[in-house]
């Protein structure tokens, strides 16, 4: 099964997807979020294209654990794809992702400024990870 998770926002939609194995994440450039058609034709050809069956959807929420006005857009958002794409979408709680995915690409030596277009996806390989790692141990 191949999955692809999506840390979505307004300007940009950090893209991930798993190997053919279902073990690791690999981050893939981001897609324009100020053009949701556009994104969800992208991630439908990208659903036939590399038989992509699932996708997840971080699911952002508030400082205090409420979800707010960015959650509704993700929850809108995941709608439309699984209506589209005819795949499985699922919406996966982000808390803290892209905080853990900047501090990576700060250990691997990139500056702030070389950390703005790569954050993103970055983030939804660590959502994705994380998501395949516990399946792996649920099946274990």
């Amino acid at each position: 099964m191949r999955v692809a998770a999506l840390d979505f926002g307004k300007v940009r939609i950090g893209l991930a997807v798993s190997d053919d194995l279902g073990l690791m994440a690999h981050p893939r450039p981001h897609l324009d979020g100020r053009q949701p058609g556009r994104c969800l034709a992208e991630l439908c050809a990208l659903a036939e294209s590399e038989q992509i069956t699932r996708f997840l959807v971080g699911l952002p929420r508030q400082l205090d654990g409420r979800e707010g006005v960015s959650a509704r857009r993700a929850r809108q958002f995941a709608a439309k794809l699984a209506e589209r794409s005819g795949q499985s979408v699922e919406l996966v709680d982000e808390w803290l992702t892209t905080v853990e995915a900047s501090a990576r690409l700060r250990e691997q030596g990139l500056t702030s400024r070389e950390q703005k277009s790569r954050v993103d996806s970055a983030a939804a390989a660590v959502l994705l990870q994380s998501w395949l790692d516990g399946r792996r141990g649920r099946e274990a």
